[in-house]
């Protein structure tokens, strides 16, 4: 069996931008000390996951780059806003099966998160940190019969989900929700 951690990347500067925050470098090295080993590390393209890994004390070895229209899949999140739902990722599932460019852009997330994990011998586990809304539909590609009602709300920072991958032909066979709690002003876990 093999295991690979999806992760959202940690706070970044106030006022925008894409690159973390000293409080979200210092949360990232909380959790870092905690986490892994990895065999293997994958970022996307934007700076703050490359230095959310590195931060937890993780090299980068690739960067995920999943070409779908993310323009349209992104059209398709606004217009039915499954954030918002009292089960979120209940209602992501459902927007990943009726929606074309939804299940498109998810698909391709599970699709690059396999050949990942594959890369990883038996016993290991790999990591990847991305971004919300690919984390989470990723993850429902991953399990379209998850139990979805019980995974709670869109990931926060650091938060996401631990997957097993096993079987054959192996595949994502359940998943764990992480979950990190950010305290006061300073953003210390609680």
């Amino acid at each position: 069996m093999r295991t690979l951690e999806i992760r959202r990347h940690s706070l970044r500067k106030t006022g925008g931008g894409s690159q973390l925050s000293q409080v979200g470098v210092d949360l990232a090295r909380r959790l870092g000390a905690a986490a892994g080993p990895f065999a293997r590390v994958a970022a996307s393209v934007a700076p703050r996951t490359r230095e959310t890994a590195l931060a937890m004390g993780f090299a980068v070895d690739e960067e995920l780059v999943v070409l779908t229209d993310h323009g349209a899949a992104a059209q398709a999140f606004e217009r039915h806003r499954w954030w918002e739902a009292p089960a979120p990722f209940a209602a992501l599932a459902d927007l990943v099966r009726r929606e074309p460019a939804a299940r498109a852009h998810a698909t391709a997330y599970a699709a690059a998160w396999r050949d990942l994990v594959l890369q990883v011998p038996d016993g290991a586990a790999a990591l990847v940190i991305g971004h919300s809304g690919d984390l989470e539909s990723g993850l429902v590609a991953c399990l379209p019969n998850g139990d979805h009602h019980t995974w709670g709300g869109q990931f926060g920072c650091l938060e996401g989900a631990r997957l097993t991958f096993d079987g054959d032909p192996p595949w994502f066979t359940g998943a764990a929700i992480l979950r990190v709690g950010h305290g006061g002003a300073d953003g210390r876990p609680l």
